[in-house]
This record gives C-alpha cells, structure tokens and sequence, in this order.
C-alpha cells in the first residue's frame, strides 16, 4: 500500500465482515418467508427453493469477474458499484408481484452480492502479511458468522409486523448503510501501479493456470466441501426447521443459535493461535472438530425416533466451529500463491464454492430435506470429501511456504 493511506484494522475488521455479510443476508432472511411467499405465488417447496439456487448460480457466474475487475479498477470502486446494483435489485424483490419476476430480481442480487465478500479478501491481503493477515481475516469471519444466524431471526421478526417483502426492504436499507460506509471509511488499498489491465484473453489464460494447478485444486476443494457440510443444512434450514424438528418459523434461532457460536468462536481461536501454531496443523484441527460433529450426528439421526432440540442441533456448534478454524488459513494459503492475482484467486475460489452451494441448494438439499438420517448422511459425505483433499495437500506439500516478501511475480505466473 505504497503512497495510501493505510486503514484503521479495527474498522477495517467490521466494514468488511458487514460487506460479506449482506451475502449470506440475501439468503438466510428469506427462510421464514417461504410459506407466506409460496401461499401467495402458488408454488410449490422445489419452486421456492429456486429462489435460492438462482440467486447462488448468478452469484457464482460473476463471482469470476469482481475479483479480476477489482485488480484492474481498484478495490472500491467495484464495492461501491456492486453496493448500488445490490440496493436497485432488493428493491425490485420488494415490489416483484409474481415469482418469474422475483426470480429475475434475485438472479441480479447474485450477480452483485459477491463483491463484499470477494473483493473483501483481497483488500485483507492487501494491507496485511503472515499472522497479521490471519488476525484480520478470522476476525472478519466472526462477524460474518453472525449473518447466517440472525438473518433468519430477522425475517421472522419481520413477518410478525409485516408481509415478505419487508424483508427485501430491510436488505436494501443495510446495503444502503454499507454503501454509505464504504464510501467515507474505505480507501483503495490496490494502488494503480499494481493493477492489471483487465483483457479477456490473459484473464481466461490466468484463470485455466490458476484453475490446473493441483495444489490451488486440493487447497479450494478442502475448504469447498468442508463448508458445504455445513451449508446443506443451512440451505434446508426451512424443511428442517419446521417438518422435521417441528418448530415454527419464528424458531430458526435453534438451527441457526449453534451456528454462529462455532464459526464465531472457531474463527477466534483462529486469531489467537495465528502465528503460533503451524497451518497445517490448525486445519487438522479443524476437520477433527468437523469429522467428530459429523459422526456424532450420524449416530444420533440414525437412533432417534423423532429428531428434537437441542439435540438435533448440538452437532452444528462443533461443525461451524471446525470451519471457523480452518477456513482463514486455506484462504490465505490461495491468495499467497498469486500475490499479483489476489483478485482473480479469490474469485475463483468463491466461484468453486458458490458451484458447490448452488448444487447444493437446488439439488441436493430438495432430495435429502425429508429425512434427518439423510441430511446427517449429506453432512457426513461433505466432510469426508474434505479431508481427503486436505490429506492430500498436506502430503504433498507437507507446509505451507512463507507468502512473498513483495508482489514481483508476472501476469500469469505463481509461487
């Protein structure tokens, strides 16, 4: 950040754990909504779930353009811009009379939503190197754990004083108060003496170099399909909630309570042991928390007659926990790798995972949803998968190497 002014960490810290929450925002507070939704649309439970799989399948097609757009433009110029789009399609949501239109208003909520959340990691590796940036970024992940708990409690909240599109009308207010935020408190932290001109041919070229590189596979995977584990139940939190645990939809907060005391307490102990225990063993860690969740879950929805709280929803702590823990470090293992592609890595890693969410949400989650011993099954699968790949990395690579002293590589080179 040569010649710019170097942000305050601590707000840093809280702007762009607000910018990656109204992410998550746009689909957790809608939970609540789909009886009144789907009652007033006539559609069906698979037809509403679109509501999801649209938003996360337009989400992740972009998701490939904000990061290498931001190494062109600057950083906050196109958090600023995805800010206003975001605002104009909640607005849309808000006034949508039928579902066709809703659906297309949600498509371009995707299409804007992920700048927060992308281009957020790279102004992090930006500004801060090694433990520092660990710091930074797990405390980043604690505040965006919270959106995926009390975006639901939000919604049904609103439903106790209003109708659904109340809930749209909500996100566009906090888009409004981050757009407002962003604009007086974040500099550009991407100085134009570091940007790359953004031309379609080297950017396909970079992302089919980044995309085959075994190691930037393995490390993506891993985190990819350990947070998918927890992500189905957060895509099936409507069919969980109130048919199999038989609550009502003011009582997401027992799915959704245990969720973001884990990835907010993961993500801390993720701070605090930055620079003191070696990365490959903090991720170790985490999918052992992961594995002993998912098994214990397994067991239980196996043997229990009737699913209930709260032992139904115990397993989500020590799951979200193992994420907390983990995530940060395979993040910034990615960005280490491109030092001058910070952008186009991060995009490619969320476009990884937001491919895997949407499956997830539009497949997956409609055919196991039925079933607890289906869901625990699902969960199971996700974690294993990922420490498979996590295994494999760390028998490769057996470390992670330092990050780079100072960005020096060429256009589609890597560490």
């Amino acid at each position: 950040m040569s010649g710019l002014q170097k942000p305050s960490t601590r707000r840093l810290a809280v702007l762009l754990g607000g910018l990656a929450m109204f992410g998550p925002f746009s689909i957790d507070t809608i939970f609540p909504a789909f009886p009144q939704m789907a009652a007033q649309f006539g559609a069906d439970r698979l037809a509403m779930q679109q509501t999801i799989s649209v938003y996360l399948a337009a989400y992740a097609l972009m998701s490939i353009v904000h990061g290498p757009l931001s190494d062109a433009v600057g950083r906050r110029r196109v958090i600023l811009a995805g800010l206003s789009v975001f605002i104009g399609a909640s607005v849309g949501c808000a006034l949508a009379r039928d579902l066709p239109t809703l659906l297309a208003f949600r498509a371009l909520q995707g299409l804007s939503a992920g700048v927060g959340l992308i281009v957020g990691r790279a102004v992090i590796r930006d500004v801060l190197h090694g433990s520092d940036a660990q710091r930074l970024m797990s405390q980043v992940s604690m505040i965006f754990g919270i959106a995926p708990a009390i975006a639901p409690i939000i919604g049904g909240w609103m439903l106790g004083v209003g109708r659904w599109p109340l809930i749209f009308w909500f996100l566009a207010g906090f888009s409004v108060l981050l757009l407002l935020s962003t604009s007086l408190w974040l500099p550009e932290t991407h100085p134009r003496s570091s940007r790359m001109p953004l031309r379609p041919g080297r950017l396909l070229r970079d992302y089919v170099a980044i995309a085959l590189n075994p190691r930037f596979q393995r490390l993506a995977a891993a985190g990819a399909f350990g947070f998918a584990a927890l992500f189905l139940y957060i895509a099936s939190a409507p069919a969980f909630v109130m048919d199999l645990l038989r609550l009502g939809e003011q009582e997401f907060a027992w799915l959704f309570f245990p969720t973001i005391s884990g990835m907010t307490l993961g993500a801390f102990v993720s701070g605090r042991v930055a620079g003191r225990w070696r990365p490959t063993y903090q991720v170790g860690v985490g999918y052992a928390c992961m594995g002993a969740a998912a098994l214990g879950n397994l067991v239980y929805s196996a043997l229990a007659p009737q699913l209930t709280v709260p032992w139904a929803v115990l397993p989500m702590f020590g799951l979200a926990f193992g994420v907390g823990l983990a995530f940060p470090v395979l993040t910034l293992a990615i960005l280490d790798m491109y030092p001058r592609q910070r952008g186009a890595a991060s995009s490619l890693q969320a476009f990884t995972q937001l491919v895997l969410n949407a499956l997830v949400a539009g497949v997956l989650s409609p055919l196991l949803s039925h079933h607890g011993l289906h869901l625990a099954l699902g969960m199971a699968g996700f974690v294993l998968l990922g420490w498979l790949f996590w295994r494999w990395e760390a028998s490769v690579s057996r470390r992670f190497p330092p990050p780079p002293s100072a960005p020096t590589l060429e256009p589609g080179e890597q560490l």
